[in-house]
């Protein structure tokens, strides 16, 4: 099958993680959510990797590969998955999904203060272009109700925005170390496997130190079992990307897997409930904006 085939399986993949995670955090703690993601995730990758690599070349690998590999996992997953559960958990799934879609935008700005490599005329519309997106998303706010029928404000403005576009900034930042590994290990399966399993541990380990914070939460039958779907999804999809960008250009990947955006924004209200999920023609034209912006981004480069 070809790249384009498994981006777009990537990016469905990605986008019913998204839309089955909002309904997880909904009802559990941001920090719990995060690791058992986390854990079911790295399951399913070191199954895939021990079935389909030779685990042997990672036990093999200089230390810098193991450390290279571990700083991309801790930027993209421990952090990256934090600020994620936290702004679907403030600001809902819909409006989270547009706002990681400016991670073309923090690449853009990384790559030019560590390599000088400035954008062109259209990498500077593709900047305006994302910039003006987040700001229609986010000039706003709405008010929604929970499930209980007691009014939750969902708020929509900047600073409610900041969590989204945190984690779109460290998702960006995790390409620099993820290259850095795969330049003396080739195997972007046992980098991203190691990654998040060390992710995994070391959240585990933050976890029991701050017990205290969640020691005795009830966890409720709904949000463990759309939990353990969109862990399952968000591992399987990030599979299915490797296997993509094995077969196609990065640019075809990354257009591709955006796919996603539009799917949580239409999938959302009906899997979380229109009263957390408020979709309007402003969240539709921000989603726009950041969309094509990002596709100008990742075409120039």
């Amino acid at each position: 099958m070809s790249g384009a085939f498994w981006a777009i399986t990537a990016g469905i993949g990605f986008g019913l993680f998204q839309t089955f995670n909002r309904r997880a955090v909904k009802g559990m703690d941001v920090y719990v959510a995060t690791f058992i993601q986390l854990l079911i995730s790295t399951i399913v990758l070191i199954a895939v990797a021990l079935i389909t690599e030779d685990v042997r070349a990672l036990l093999a690998a200089p230390l810098s590969v193991w450390i290279n590999f571990a700083l991309a996992g801790i930027f993209h997953f421990f952090i990256g998955w934090t600020f994620l559960n936290a702004s679907q958990k403030k600001i809902g799934a819909a409006r989270t999904s547009p706002l990681i879609g400016t991670t073309p935008l923090f690449a853009t700005v990384i790559a030019a203060i560590t390599l000088g490599e400035f954008p062109g005329f259209w990498g500077i519309i593709g900047i305006v272009l994302i910039v003006l997106g987040a700001y229609v998303i986010s000039k706003r706010s709405v008010n929604s109700n929970n499930a209980g029928g007691n009014p939750e404000p969902i708020q929509v403005g900047w600073k409610a925005s900041w969590l989204g576009l945190s984690a779109a900034f460290c998702w960006a930042l995790s390409p620099i170390f993820i290259r850095a590994g795969l330049k003396e290990l080739p195997s972007p399966l046992l980098g991203v496997t190691w990654g998040i399993a060390f992710s995994a541990l070391v959240y585990g380990i933050v976890l029991l130190w701050q017990r205290d914070r969640w020691d005795g939460s009830e966890i409720t039958g709904d949000a463990w079992l759309f939990k353990l779907l969109a862990g399952l999804l968000v591992g399987l999809s990030t599979w299915v990307r490797w296997i993509a960008l094995d077969l196609a250009p990065v640019a075809i990947v990354i257009a591709l897997t955006m796919i996603s955006v539009p799917l949580v924004i239409l999938l959302s209200p009906f899997v979380s409930g229109k009263q957390l999920e408020k979709v309007t023609t402003a969240l539709w034209v921000g989603a726009g904006l950041i969309l094509g912006g990002a596709l100008l981004l990742t075409f120039i480069t």
